[in-house]
């Protein structure tokens, strides 16, 4: 034992740059693992939380007053029910900000559904105009208990007595009214009601969708929210960040290991003689494996307990939305175990990797074989074996001896050079991918038109203010270069299993700039785009018809295009204003002339509407997203040290074996400076073969990986973007450039060897 740690010990002092480099490597690995953990966890606890603790509803029917929701009672498969609870739509006010909301009419005590309280109280009889508001509303209106909230265009006014979480679909400025419980007396002229049903079988959903619609009629139906829908928009962008460090993480592990693989394949090669050494003196196989075995588990152990330090005591202190859900994983039960078995399953990994290359070193014989520099008598040293037939006609045009040798050097043998490609390429393929998600999201900011985003500001006028005066009131504004009337309305789909988005924007004259990303934009009559998950939803594609109910109407569209949709998880169909039978804009969308300062338009408009108009800022899901860019930034860093420890291998294995050949490239006539310049050439041509390689697959592979989230999300594909050509070309360059550079001093040192050295590495 005290040989073996000797051994370990003199090998640490000659490779402590690699020893340092696998244990920085390894903690980048374990934390972008340990991230992505904390953030699927994030994504998904604290809604099934909120879900279980209220004892929440699977499936909430919104209905028209007429409904006689009586007949719900007894449905198979539903436990229990929340309400029947009359509603009122209308518009809060609050802070000089407004919301439109939904007012519904709760009783005291709750079985079903009970939101619960963040702060403040619950509904109190003695206070008859005292309301509870979802908590994503109340952030909106910038409301806390004890505030008092204008109902618009009215005198009356509620007074905020808590703020409450729910699992219910959450506050959206564009999309979804804001929750308000309240007590019956506010809720004075009602024009609707809601039930809320808890089944027995959470998977029989959409089936108890379809018979609780034919029970009452689609026409009464306004609206079907359920919970796969309120969890999906809950987890957000949190559970695709999780998924992006995830993917990473596994990637730079499975890079990691191959690099240690290398590395240690390439030190037996190189020392040979050493470990034919301890053989001769006694060491047995068992115990040459384990040299290498423990020496690279001490290495990972280290990586992985540092990785998991920091993410114990320092995680929570990271900023934004890192830091919360670091936090809130660190309170879930599972998460100790999780802290633990995520090192443990990498230095494991780790260790298997290093397990097969340890295991060759135990095959190596006691009396290593020499390998001759000069084979079949050829008068040229042979690097890597005798020269190729291009490599002797690029001697004969008298093309410098060092590039032909470095580039025969580096290519000869086959199986070999392929493998330290493949080695060197993967970090570099998944960089390629990491830059190509950092290229889409900054897409999606500067060009949010192309990715269905064109309007940045959606306006909702006053009843008092009619289609041509909103128009003029819009188009007076210098900025505006568009306002397009539309309509948005709560389609049932076929089955009547789930409600979709129905939409009217723009006319025929003044067509809505759509994003396509398939097909054709809907010209003529009763002609449509849809978005990805709406297809997916319907099990249609482009060229079909679908068939939809609104207020008891059918109406009947011809789908031509696939249009790339962020709202409503895709689940939109598009159509314009012409189209609708209920035409009368209710909306606008507002395109602003670029370089507008979308705030400030904003406030203009609210200022010129004089309170007649409620104006929204466009949500840009790349918002959520920002936090990826310093996730891309930090896996770069950690591929880019594995990448410099791959680097180090192949050029530390290209002296080695370079040394060989010495003393025959200086007999020929080689000066010292050609000598280097062989190494150099022949580490800058596997880092050029490394760099093609990973730039032509790591492309479309991030193009299908990027385009497979989109679909699976209801955007659809079509949203990839590849970094630009510049780029990739500074990015190729530096990595060959770089790869020279750091060859160039071992390959001098080695080049003024002494002769006594030369002969005693060639033995």
């Amino acid at each position: 034992m005290r040989a073996t740690l000797r051994w370990a010990h003199s090998d640490l002092r000659t490779h402590r740059g690699e020893a340092l480099f696998l244990v920085l490597a390894t903690v980048g690995i374990v934390l972008s693992l340990l991230l992505a953990t904390a953030l699927f966890g994030y994504a998904t606890n604290p809604w099934e939380r909120v879900f279980e603790q209220s004892r929440g509803a699977h499936v909430w029917l919104h209905t028209a007053r007429s409904a006689q929701l009586s007949k719900l009672t007894g449905l198979g498969g539903v436990e229990s029910e929340a309400g029947p609870y009359a509603t009122e739509t209308t518009t809060l006010t609050s802070h000089g900000t407004r919301a439109a909301v939904e007012l519904r009419a709760t009783p005291q005590h709750l079985t079903i559904a009970r939101p619960l309280l963040l702060s403040g109280h619950w509904l109190d009889p003695a206070n008859p105009d005292g309301v509870v508001l979802e908590s994503h509303l109340a952030r909106a209106l910038l409301a806390e208990p004890g505030d008092t909230l204008t109902l618009l265009g009215t005198a009356r006014t509620v007074t905020v007595l808590g703020i409450a979480d729910s699992a219910e679909p959450r506050y959206d400025p564009d999309e979804q009214p804001g929750l308000v419980w309240a007590p019956p007396s506010v809720v004075r002229t009602p024009n609707g009601q809601v039930i809320g049903l808890r089944l027995t079988n959470p998977d029989d959903t959409d089936y108890a969708v379809q018979r609780a619609v034919t029970v009452l009629g689609a026409g009464v139906i306004g609206e079907v929210a359920t919970w796969q829908q309120a969890r999906a928009e809950a987890q957000g962008d949190n559970r695709l960040l999780g998924q992006v460090l995830g993917l990473f993480g596994l990637g730079a592990l499975i890079a990691a290991g191959l690099a240690v693989h290398g590395a240690i394949t390439t030190r037996i090669r190189g020392h040979l003689r050493d470990i034919s050494i301890l053989k001769a003196i006694g060491f047995t196989p068992d115990q040459v494996v384990r040299v290498f075995l423990l020496q690279h588990i001490a290495y990972a152990l280290l990586g992985a307990v540092t990785a998991a330090a920091l993410t114990r005591s320092l995680g929570s202190r990271l900023p934004g939305r890192l830091g919360d859900a670091i936090a809130l994983w660190q309170g879930l039960p599972g998460h100790a175990v999780t802290l633990v078995a995520i090192p443990a399953g990498a230095v494991l990994f780790i260790a298997a990797t290093t397990g097969l290359a340890a295991w060759r070193a135990g095959r190596v014989p006691p009396v290593p074989t020499p390998l001759p520099s000069v084979r079949g008598g050829a008068a040229t040293p042979l690097v890597g074996g005798r020269l190729s037939a291009p490599a002797r006609r690029a001697l004969g045009l008298r093309v410098p001896p060092a590039l032909v040798l470095g580039w025969h050097t580096a290519f000869a043998r086959r199986t070999r050079s392929l493998t330290t490609v493949a080695r060197l390429a993967l970090p570099l393929l998944l960089i390629v991918v990491a830059m190509s998600a950092w290229t889409t999201i900054s897409r999606f900011h500067s060009e949010p038109g192309r990715i269905g985003l064109p309007a940045a500001l959606t306006v909702h006028a006053d009843a008092g203010l009619d289609d041509r005066d909103t128009r003029a009131l819009l188009a007076r504004d210098p900025q505006v270069a568009a306002a397009y009337p539309g309509v948005e309305v709560a389609a049932l789909v076929p089955g009547q299993t789930a409600t979709i988005a129905l939409r009217g924007f723009g006319t025929a004259r003044a067509p809505y700039p759509y994003a396509l990303a398939e097909g054709r934009p809907a010209r003529g009559a009763d002609e449509a785009v849809a978005g990805q998950g709406l297809l997916d939803l319907l099990d249609v594609r482009v060229g079909d018809w679908v068939r939809m109910t609104v207020s008891n109407q059918p109406q009947i569209l011809h789908i031509v295009g696939r249009s790339i949709e962020t709202e409503n998880a895709g689940r939109v169909i598009s159509t314009s204003l012409d189209t609708l039978r209920e035409n009368d804009p209710t909306l606008y969308q507002v395109r602003l002339r670029p370089g507008t300062d979308v705030r400030q338009a904003a406030g203009r408009l609210t200022a010129a509407g004089d309170g007649r108009l409620d104006v929204h800022t466009v949500t840009n899901p790349a918002d959520g997203l920002s936090p990826l860019r310093g996730v891309a930034a930090g896996v770069i860093a950690v591929l880019a040290l594995i990448g410099l420890i791959e680097l180090l291998t192949t050029i530390g294995g290209t002296v080695r074996e370079g040394e060989r050949d010495l003393l025959a490239l200086k007999a020929i006539g080689l000066s010292p400076r050609q000598i280097t310049a062989i190494t150099v050439t022949a580490t800058g041509c596997t880092a050029l073969a490394a760099v093609l390689a990973g730039t032509a697959l790591g492309t479309p592979l991030a193009h299908w990986l990027i385009n497979t989230q989109g679909r699976s999300s209801g955007i659809g594909a079509g949203i990839a973007q590849s970094p630009p050509f510049l780029l990739l070309l500074l990015f190729g360059t530096a990595a060959v450039l770089g790869a020279a550079t750091l060859s160039a001093l071992p390959a001098t040192r080695a080049a003024r060897r002494r002769l006594a050295d030369t002969l005693s590495a060639a033995a």
